[in-house]
């Protein structure tokens, strides 16, 4: 079976992403089907909503899993993926769209520090390379 070009091209951009890409690729997934998931309680699609306030919630258990628990910052984040759940298992049984909004300004406040923390990572790296 032949891929499509955007498939084959998401496909390499997740086999050769860094940790620290496919943590900020997972928090913009998230929000794409929080936002999807808002289409669906908006338009009172119940398929749509429910399948992708899933998807989002599997995202969230994903970055639960795999979380450093030996990370000082660890057990400040832990309770707020929680609370993100928390928020987005509401949204879906109660078709609650403030609850998918908060979830979303979570996850939205999680992905700009952690592209914050890859740009200075990147930034170190590369002054440490230069003076070498």
């Amino acid at each position: 079976m032949v891929q499509q070009p955007y498939q084959a091209y998401i496909n390499n951009s997740v086999n050769t992403a860094s940790p620290a890409e496919l943590t900020l690729m997972l928090y913009n997934g998230c929000l794409k089907f929080i936002r999807y998931g808002k289409k669906g309680i908006e338009e009172q699609n119940m398929e749509l909503k429910n399948t992708n306030i899933q998807k989002a919630q599997n995202i969230i258990t994903e970055l639960m899993v795999t979380l450093d628990q030996s990370a000082p910052i660890a057990k400040d984040i832990m309770p707020l993926y929680d609370y993100i759940n928390q928020l987005l298992i509401e949204a879906n049984i109660k078709n609650d769209l403030n609850s998918l909004d908060e979830a979303a300004n979570l996850v939205e406040e999680f992905r700009d520090t952690w592209k914050e923390v890859i740009k200075q990572t990147r930034t170190r790296e590369y002054k440490q390379g230069v003076q070498a």
